[in-house]
């Protein structure tokens, strides 16, 4: 395998940290958000949009809101060539929880809003560039499927990956689906997702996609989630690499650790009522221990596989820029593992910051802005470290 280094393209920061619900909104926190962003890190920035569905319908009720957003950035010398497609609906509400993963990879919204994404992107893309759009692992392992779920998901995954050849043909704007593992998801670990690739891929050839679908399905290695899952995250790079699976967008994040669970007191303040944080926990025997959300529960009884465990790690995104939180460890480890791998692949997935997480932060930054600056500072540094 050739090394190369990585993707030419500016890093790109997740706009799913603000509230945005309107097109208004989504302009005002350029000036508010990205363009400082910019400033403090003194390099050129890409602005990877979460476009919620009420934003995207009302990108294509209007035939010039597309144009007009490119044109936004364009002034304001920022750049987007990446979408995060996750969340469909307000990811700001009171309680989201297990609401983000509805609709699922089963159900045709979820396919209408991801098809109606990609043109969106295709216009915001500038010339020569590649997109990429992160989406759900098909659904959450917690709801009960029907049996019919993952042949439905499949085909909608098919479909989609038909929709976007046909915009490729129309537009010439090649954009990649990027399926995201997460804990406690139907696509859960690298070794499941594998199988479901290799399932997908057969049912492609039967219906004479094969070649569209391994163009532009790929998937979005989220480092925190696979540090949660305590896979070695250098070995699940080289294994998807292995297997032919391209990954089309790396989410730069760190996780939560808990070295001693008598001293689990210490995540009482990410106890939150917005976001689902799971917790997973390891025996020195390599035991595993999952459960579905940290809780006040979880900390005040734990059940014995999780009290008796050696370490718990939290899916709670925290800054990438800090190898600690006070007593509390970051996968901050995992995070440069993960960026030397991705550097000997033989082709340049996009790389963006994700930390979503800051407005339910026990202490919330009084600059957002600098906060985020600091993030993609510091993962130039890890970059340059691991090239």
């Amino acid at each position: 395998m050739r090394a190369m280094s990585f993707s030419p393209q500016p890093l790109s920061y997740c706009t799913n940290v603000h509230r945005a619900m309107t097109l208004a909104e989504i302009h005002a926190d350029l000036d508010r958000f990205e363009v400082p962003v910019a400033r403090n890190i003194g390099r050129p920035l890409a602005v990877g949009f979460w476009l919620a569905q009420p934003v995207i319908a009302e990108i294509l009720a209007r035939p010039a809101a597309a144009q007009d957003l490119t044109q936004a950035l364009r002034s304001r010398r920022l750049t987007c060539y990446t979408l995060n497609a996750f969340p469909l609906g307000n990811f700001h509400d009171r309680r989201v929880k297990q609401n983000v993963y509805l609709p699922d990879w089963s159900q045709s919204q979820r396919l209408a809003y991801t098809c109606d994404g990609a043109g969106v992107l295709a216009q915001l893309l500038e010339a020569g560039s590649e997109g990429s759009i992160s989406t759900l692992p098909l659904g959450f392992k917690g709801f009960d499927h029907p049996p019919e779920f993952l042949d439905a998901a499949m085909d909608n995954v098919l479909e989609c990956a038909r929709h976007l050849d046909r915009l490729k043909n129309f537009t010439g704007r090649l954009i990649r689906l990027a399926i995201e593992p997460e804990p406690l998801c139907v696509l859960e670990t690298t070794p499941e997702t594998i199988a479901f690739f290799e399932i997908l891929w057969r049912l492609a050839e039967q219906r004479h996609l094969g070649d569209i679908v391994r163009r532009h399905v790929g998937v979005c290695f989220d480092v925190c989630h696979q540090a949660v899952e305590f896979e070695n995250v250098a070995a699940s790079i080289a294994a998807f690499a292995a297997a032919g699976i391209r990954i089309n967008k790396v989410h730069l994040s760190c996780a939560i650790q808990l070295d001693d669970p008598d001293r689990r007191e210490l995540l009482r303040p990410y106890v939150e009522e917005r976001y689902l944080h799971q917790v997973i926990a390891r025996h020195g025997d390599g035991r595993i221990a999952k459960a579905a959300d940290l809780t006040d529960s979880l900390l005040t009884q734990p059940p014995l596989d999780f009290a008796g465990a050696d370490v718990w790690r939290i899916h709670f995104h925290v800054p990438i820029n800090l190898p600690s939180l006070g007593p509390l460890p970051t996968t901050q480890g995992d995070l440069a593992a993960a960026l030397s791998a991705v550097a000997k692949l033989d082709y340049a997935p996009h790389l963006e910051v994700e930390t979503y997480t800051w407005n339910v932060m026990p202490q919330k930054p009084d600059d957002l802005a600098a906060a985020i600056a600091a993030e993609l500072n510091a993962a130039y540094r890890l970059i340059s470290d691991g090239a």
